[in-house]
């Protein structure tokens, strides 16, 4: 058992409970913030180093042996996915101390930032599904606490409509939660993949695998449950929006990535065909809606219902290439996403308007910015070498190999058309005449993003150092025997 298990949870937890005690002290609030979340990057580092060397690590807390306790377990895709949420925490925390206001913070706004980090990491670490919900459930109370900080109109009407989904989509996870232990007898995702395959081929087990797309469809935003996601992603200020757009929907995407490759797996032919053609569905939706807008944040918006789409398509055709261009996707996605929305967030602090018509010649005052924008948005779109390009490139010869020559083309236009939509938003707002906004310094919320930026880049250029944690996850995903063997000590 490893005790590094607990510090991804543990410590933004821990932190959360004290930034309680003292929230108009903002000065210190930021400080125990920013150490707590640096801290947090080493131990998630740490551990993804421990899984890399020492194998699958798993913690039964209370001693209680797996399935009767509740269990942690860290693979490779666990803790790669936690660093990259400790990573993409920091840099929102950085950009809320210029960017959240002051009056946000003295109302609890850290504390429910790191509780907010408690549900993700936690999500990606639990072994236990009874436990997923719980993460689940605490990161999503989070996000409402978060989501209507301020009280503005826009807020609080979205927040009616993000609230009842997520409300209607945890009952749903109840429900399917309650199915499959009346089923198995076993909430422990290793036990399950056991008893399910004793079970083997079973028309209620379907049932709730279908269930279960519907549960983690609407929290991942798939087609055709995506609905609540543009207009209330739209709501919040710029830091909350690009650690919403970075996170929430990849743990929907996520639970059905391990979900769907370690359970569901006895009827592939019709749970997979329907994860396919939903994906697509999604892929074809949020391009739609990224070319359509001429508003900056709901294009960006848009392309996250792109990618959901791309990353959901990799995890239903379930090789080990189309898994591993999956995971290379969502860890660049997480961390492209949330810099492009805080890109966006700094264009609109200076413009003071999201609608790309009523700005131009950005430019000419503000170069290392219109760079910055033009690579994120290469990067975005998977322009090699940049770091969106080896997630797709292996999902499309995924697909080409499988005789999937219509879905290859319709991933290949997407990443088109999800470069006009952002190229749109830079030759438009960035080349011309000046118009529109005032010239003002850039701040250090500008410091993250070019972190991020950098951290994208060497990503993409250094992909050699990242494939063996990237293979070691795929072999976890393509042979459960070896997450099963880990858990429960067989």
């Amino acid at each position: 058992m490893n005790n590094l298990l607990l510090l991804p949870i543990l410590i933004p937890l821990v932190t959360a409970i004290i930034l309680i005690f003292f929230p108009k002290h903002v000065f210190w609030q930021r400080i125990i913030s920013f150490i707590s979340t640096c801290s947090l990057i080493v131990a998630s580092g740490a551990l993804l180093y421990r899984v890399h060397i020492d194998g699958i690590q798993t913690l039964n807390l209370g001693n209680w042996p797996a399935p009767f306790g509740i269990t942690l377990v860290s693979d490779s895709l666990s803790a790669l996915l936690v660093l990259t949420t400790s990573i993409i925490a920091l840099a929102c925390l950085v950009y809320s101390f210029y960017a959240i206001g002051h009056k946000r913070e003295t109302f609890y706004y850290y504390s429910f930032f790191q509780f907010l980090i408690v549900g993700v990491n936690g999500a990606f670490t639990t072994g236990d599904l009874f436990n997923l919900f719980v993460f689940f459930e605490v990161m999503l109370m989070s996000s409402y606490v978060l989501f209507v900080l301020g009280g503005t109109k826009i807020q609080l009407r979205e927040a009616i409509k993000y609230t009842l989904v997520n409300v209607i989509s945890s009952a749903l996870f109840v429900v399917g939660v309650a199915y499959l232990y009346a089923v198995t007898g076993t909430l422990n995702m290793a036990h399950l993949a056991e008893r399910i395959s004793e079970i083997g081929m079973s028309p209620i087990l379907t049932v709730i695998a279908v269930l279960f797309i519907i549960v983690f469809g609407l929290k991942g935003a798939i087609f055709p449950l995506y609905f609540w996601l543009p207009g209330a992603y739209y709501a919040p200020p710029t830091p909350i929006l690009a650690l919403f757009g970075g996170l929430l929907t990849k743990v929907g995407v996520y639970s059905i990535l391990r979900t769907f490759t370690l359970l569901f797996t006895s009827d592939v032919g019709y749970t997979h065909t329907l994860l396919a053609w939903l994906a697509l569905g999604t892929i074809v939706i949020g391009v739609i809606g990224a070319v359509a807008y001429n508003d900056m944040r709901y294009i960006v918006i848009y392309n996250i219902i792109v990618a959901v789409g791309v990353m959901i398509f990799g995890v239903a055709m379930m090789t080990p290439e189309s898994l591993e261009g999956t995971i290379f996707y969502m860890l660049q996605d997480m961390v492209m996403k949330t810099t492009l929305f805080l890109l966006v967030g700094i264009v609109f602090s200076i413009t003071s308007s999201n609608d790309i018509r009523s700005f131009s010649g950005l430019m000419s005052s503000y170069p290392l910015l219109g760079w910055s924008f033009f690579i994120a948005a290469l990067s975005l779109a998977g322009i090699p070498p940049l770091s969106g390009f080896i997630g797709k490139l292996l999902i499309v010869k995924a697909s080409l190999h499988a005789g999937l020559l219509f879905e290859a083309i319709v991933i290949l236009l997407s990443s088109l058309l999800v470069l006009y939509s952002v190229m749109k938003i830079f030759m438009n707002g960035f080349w011309g005449e000046e118009k529109g906004f005032e010239r003002k310094p850039l701040d250090g919320r500008f410091v993250p993003v070019l972190l991020l930026l950098v951290l994208s880049i060497a990503y993409g250029v250094g992909i050699e150092f990242i494939r063996p944690f990237v293979v070691d996850a795929v072999n976890v995903l393509a042979d459960p025997n070896m997450y099963i063997q880990a858990v429960l000590k067989e």
